[in-house]
């Protein structure tokens, strides 16, 4: 009479969780590293100006370079970049208690 076909429909899931999948999931936390404070902003003494790896940046007037090559200011006042020699480098023109640059 009738003829009753089922057509099985079945998916199957992993139940390993498959080649390498187990030994990833690991990466390391950034390093926050970059510009700290633009051209023109105010650097108290100690502030860090710029974090790099290596020297992208040089230190110049009233700059100096940690020893993870983090540049930071030796006194209060302007930052500047600029470029000498093809090298980007930045200096901190000192602020006099008036408010105006110095030199």
């Amino acid at each position: 009479m009738f003829k009753l076909r089922y057509k099985l429909d079945l998916q199957f899931f992993a139940h390993k969780k498959g080649a390498g999948s187990s030994k990833n999931g690991r990466d390391s936390h950034s390093k926050r590293l970059g510009q700290k404070l633009a051209d023109g902003q105010i650097a108290k003494s100690g502030a860090i100006i710029y974090r790099q790896r290596g020297t992208k940046i040089h230190p110049g007037l009233n700059v100096k370079r940690g020893k993870d090559d983090t540049l930071f200011a030796t006194l209060n006042g302007i930052v500047k970049y600029y470029k000498k020699n093809g090298k980007l480098t930045v200096n901190v023109i000192p602020i006099s208690e008036g408010g105006e640059e110095k030199g």
